[in-house]
């Protein structure tokens, strides 16, 4: 069985792979934005299930500040997808093609500083402090859950 913080880690890779097949087109000048569009669906639901089933369980374990870091970079990294989203449905992507780049980039940058510290301080609390019956709702939600219409992350509120 693959722990909770492998499953969360390779999501994140996943995720990542998505922004970059995008930013890898664009570099030879194809703007195809169904990778980025389906990258950021899987941002938002992973977003949705670190703060609706890891994080509660967690900041009751005493790890208040790093989860309260956590969530305000979510913030960030929210603000920076519906800039792009903005960019995508309102204009003619070879229109904007650089800042597509450079706010993709700068996505880029924000999530490899927010995994970096997510996966060595927060995972591995995912296998370690969650009881039964929230490592099972977690592990649910990783199968087959679905972000709620309309959700949208504690900092972007």
């Amino acid at each position: 069985m693959v722990s909770l913080s492998d499953a969360l880690t390779r999501e994140h890779r996943d995720i990542d792979g998505g922004i970059e097949a995008f930013v890898a087109d664009l570099d030879r000048d194809v703007v195809t934005p169904e990778p980025l569009r389906g990258a950021f669906d899987a941002l938002r639901r992973h977003i949705y299930l670190e703060e609706e089933f890891l994080f509660p369980p967690i900041r009751e374990a005493g790890l208040l500040m790093p989860v309260m870091v956590m969530i305000r970079e979510h913030g960030a990294l929210w603000q920076l997808m519906d800039a792009l989203t903005e960019l995508l449905d309102e204009n003619d992507p070879a229109d904007v093609d650089d800042e597509l780049l450079s706010t993709c980039r700068a996505l880029l940058d924000q999530l490899d500083q927010h995994n970096s510290k997510e996966e060595p301080i927060i995972y591995p609390h995912a296998d370690a402090d969650l009881d039964e019956q929230a490592a099972a709702h977690l592990v649910d939600f990783l199968e087959s859950g679905r972000t709620p219409a309309g959700w949208v992350c504690e900092a972007a509120r």
